[in-house]
């Protein structure tokens, strides 16, 4: 072997035992993992109503109180007097994986599905959803991105 290729297999291997110092010394500190930065995260929806609006007889709206004490909810102003904003985070641990995500077991899904429900009933008075499929191809591509389009309405963008 060459000088250059011992020398770049000798960083990429103390590279890997940095990485794994640091995950040792983590674990040892008690650092959270990524399941409870995900439950402690506010996800968090800007609705075109004033606050009153939006919890008028001091109950949240239909998708969000669905979920009960799985969620706590925020309800606040919007900067500058545009609106509300609603916000929910997990009040308890649930499955966080990527499979669980594929598969529309994650938790968080629900969360976003029911922030983005109560949006569209605020403001429009009903669930908006699109009419047509995104794809009525038969092949592999179609049902690729037919799978990817079922995911996405549990996961959404917020």
């Amino acid at each position: 072997m060459t000088t250059k290729v011992r020398f770049a297999q000798l960083v990429a291997a103390a590279g890997v035992g940095v990485a794994g110092i640091r995950a040792a010394r983590r674990a040892m500190s008690g650092h959270r993992d990524e399941g409870d930065a995900a439950r402690d995260r506010w996800l968090v929806v800007t609705v075109l109503r004033a606050p009153n609006e939006v919890v008028s007889d001091g109950s949240l709206p239909a998708p969000l109180a669905e979920l009960g004490d799985l969620v706590e909810v925020r309800v606040r102003p919007a900067p500058g007097d545009k609106g509300t904003e609603l916000a929910a985070r997990l009040t308890r641990r649930g499955p966080t994986s990527t499979s669980a995500r594929v598969e529309g077991e994650d938790p968080r899904q629900r969360v976003r599905t029911a922030l983005r429900e109560a949006k569209s009933i605020l403001e429009v008075g009903e669930i908006v959803r699109p009419d047509a499929p995104p794809t009525t191809h038969p092949g592999p591509a179609g049902r690729l991105v037919s799978k990817a389009t079922h995911i996405a309405q549990g996961e959404g963008r917020l």
